[in-house]
């Protein structure tokens, strides 16, 4: 019998030690370096540990040392600063009870979202490097069948991050993607799979562009792919997959984009890996969707769909 590799999405639960540094250099106040890196070199130990015993065969470094899957990259290219207002998704505005139970229910501290207000540039890789390096030494003490590291689509920083400095969206994408290709490029030259997180392309839909219709919205999306392909030009696609979902938190997801509808976008992604939702009740029938397009599915992309969900309880 052929063995299906299993994976996950990348980001995992943070130790209350490692919750603490990051917030305290969230709000500015100094954390001690070396003690910060040995805290992370034990979390990002022990996640690797524990993936290889739950039997997971591709496994990454959880993500420890970013205090978000989007916005770490304030620390890494030039740019941004400031905070934005938080924008919540359509499907959320439409339970405003529920909206507010869940605003209050705390759980996680608050972080900065920071907008685009200069020249986006690459500045300072250098934590990058010691995330690489820390998850160089777990995979070689624990032996997984490989890894992969997360990084930020330019569409997703786009997401969370709006611009206030570029005169076009257009732009601004561009920049990012040039701004974000050192990085991709050095996670693959340390022998790891990039995955390029980018829920733009779905949660994207009842977010940023949550007042538009489906055919402008997949032009805009369209745009967002193009950034993207242009950061991998030098990358292998087989090197590469992405992460696309409506968002991970628990709501109703009545407005999430239909998987048919997208789908066609998708394929013209050039990651050769798209993880995706199956295991929740408001994706569980997407399957139909790469049954029906099945002959526009290249043969060499790799499907890997999501069978443990946190989206519903």
């Amino acid at each position: 019998m052929t063995h299906i590799l299993t994976t996950h999405v990348g980001s995992l639960p943070r130790s209350a030690d490692v919750t603490t540094m990051i917030f305290a250099k969230e709000r500015g106040e100094a954390v001690d370096a070396a003690a910060f890196a040995a805290v992370l070199d034990v979390a990002v130990d022990d996640a690797v540990a524990r993936q290889v015993a739950a039997g997971i065969d591709l496994v990454s470094d959880g993500e420890m040392s970013k205090i978000s899957y989007a916005t770490y990259i304030k620390d890494r290219i030039s740019g941004f600063a400031g905070d934005s207002p938080r924008s919540p998704p359509a499907d959320l505005e439409q339970f405003p009870a529920f909206l507010e139970r869940q605003s209050k229910g705390g759980g996680t501290p608050t972080y900065r979202r920071p907008k685009c207000v200069g020249p986006i540039a690459s500045v300072d890789l250098s934590t990058l490097h010691d995330d690489l390096a820390r998850l160089d030494r777990s995979v070689a003490r624990h032996h997984p069948v490989g890894a992969f590291m997360n990084a930020a689509s330019p569409g997703v920083i786009a997401l969370f991050q709006p611009n206030e400095y570029y005169a076009t969206q257009e732009q601004y994408l561009e920049a990012l993607a040039e701004a974000m290709r050192p990085e991709y490029e050095a996670i693959v030259a340390a022998g790891h799979i990039l995955q390029l997180d980018s829920p733009d392309l779905g949660l994207g839909r009842h977010m940023m562009y949550k007042n538009r219709s489906d055919a402008e919205y997949l032009g805009l999306a369209a745009r967002h792919v193009e950034a993207l392909n242009h950061a991998l030009r030098n990358i292998p696609a087989d090197r590469v997959r992405m992460h696309v979902c409506w968002g991970n938190y628990e709501g109703p997801h009545i407005c999430d984009v239909e998987m048919e509808t997208i789908l066609p976008l998708l394929m013209t992604a050039k990651p050769a890996g798209l993880l995706f939702e199956t295991a929740n009740p408001r994706h569980q029938h997407d399957w139909q969707a790469f049954a029906a397009h099945r002959r526009a599915i290249p043969d060499d992309k790799i499907l890997i769909p999501g069978v443990i969900d946190s989206t519903t309880n």
